[in-house]
């Protein structure tokens, strides 16, 4: 088996468990069919969200804030992504790579400070010197930071399970902002690029290209239809890469041979060169089942950025990653 290496899977096991697919709210059903689906995202009414202070978060933690929060420290991507959607800058950010992006804040990012620390382990003084009025995490990793962070700022903790919980958390924050007209902008466009993103997988025929998103360093890990990023994937491409149940490694872990078996056409790799590491390709290279794999003898695997597909798990992230994924595909 190939299995996911200790290093990425200390990266990875909390934000790929909390973003395991799950129910969407009643109120946002998921559609069953892709064209059902492209139907429902263009025809869905988007409307500004009154100001409120109160969010109940993942873990069951009602907040309620003295005012809109002003200073707002991010220890997960969707927070900065959220930010920027709402036309607002991070008091301090955990992800700076994502936030450098150029269709983030770019080399405005450079003033934002930078938490160090690791993920979930993330220095709290730092944290409180970047004096906030709000703290947003993972839930499932930043929920042992509470009892610390609560000594200075409210903590709310976030799990997405797919994109509609990111739309659901841009909305709670835009409330929370009293940034409405720019939530429900941001909402708009986005919903459009899904609509968009299914109607063209369909013209271009690829909703019947098997592709696969795959992740890793000297070994590798298969973003499963379970998690947020391989749930996404499936609306827009055949994806037949289902959880295999268990734990973290047993669920994700696919060998080569079950890859080819699967035969997908085109593969998304997000790489971790963790102490000067190779690529998954380079990895790989020579290995000759590899080497039989549709996309690979078709030259049709890409490696992209793993800030993004792997951290990236907000309205802006989405459509960024659909994008870049129908044009590498469709190319």
């Amino acid at each position: 088996m190939i299995r996911t290496g200790v290093a990425v899977m200390l990266l990875f096991t909390a934000t790929l468990t909390a973003c395991g697919r799950q129910d969407t709210p009643a109120s946002t059903p998921r559609p069953a069919t892709p064209a059902a689906a492209a139907t429902a995202t263009a025809t869905t009414p988007v409307t500004a969200v009154p100001p409120s202070l109160t969010v109940t978060d993942a873990s069951g933690k009602t907040l309620t804030l003295p005012e809109a929060p002003r200073r707002i420290v991010c220890l997960t991507g969707i927070c900065d992504d959220m930010l920027v959607e709402l036309g607002l800058t991070p008091a301090a950010t955990a992800t700076p790579k994502l936030l450098s992006r150029p269709d983030y804040l770019g080399a405005a990012a450079a003033r934002v400070p930078v938490i160090p620390g690791g993920f979930g382990a993330e220095d709290v003084a730092a944290i409180a010197r970047a004096e906030p009025d709000l703290v947003i995490g993972l839930a499932g990793v930043h929920d042992q930071l509470r009892a610390a962070v609560e000594k200075f700022a409210p903590l709310w903790v976030v799990k997405v399970g797919d994109h509609e919980d990111s739309v659901t958390h841009l909305r709670t924050l835009a409330a929370l902002t009293g940034r409405g007209a720019q939530q429900a902008e941001a909402e708009t466009r986005f919903r459009a690029k899904v609509a968009e993103g299914l109607a063209t997988a369909r013209a271009k025929g690829l909703d019947r290209v098997t592709a696969l998103a795959m992740y890793g360093g000297s070994s590798v890990g298969v973003n499963t239809t379970d998690d947020v990023l391989g749930g996404f994937l499936s609306r827009f491409f055949a994806y037949p890469w289902p959880s295999k149940g268990g734990g973290f490694e047993t669920a994700q872990a696919y060998s080569v041979e079950e890859i080819l078996a699967k035969a997908p056409q085109v593969i998304f790799v997000q790489s971790f060169a963790f102490g000067g590491g190779k690529p998954v390709t380079e990895t790989y290279r020579d290995n000759p089942v590899w080497k039989r794999i549709p996309a690979v003898a078709g030259g049709k695997v890409f490696e992209v950025r793993p800030e993004l597909w792997a951290s990236g798990r907000g309205t802006r992230a989405f459509g960024i990653i659909l994008d870049e994924a129908i044009a590498k595909a469709a190319g």
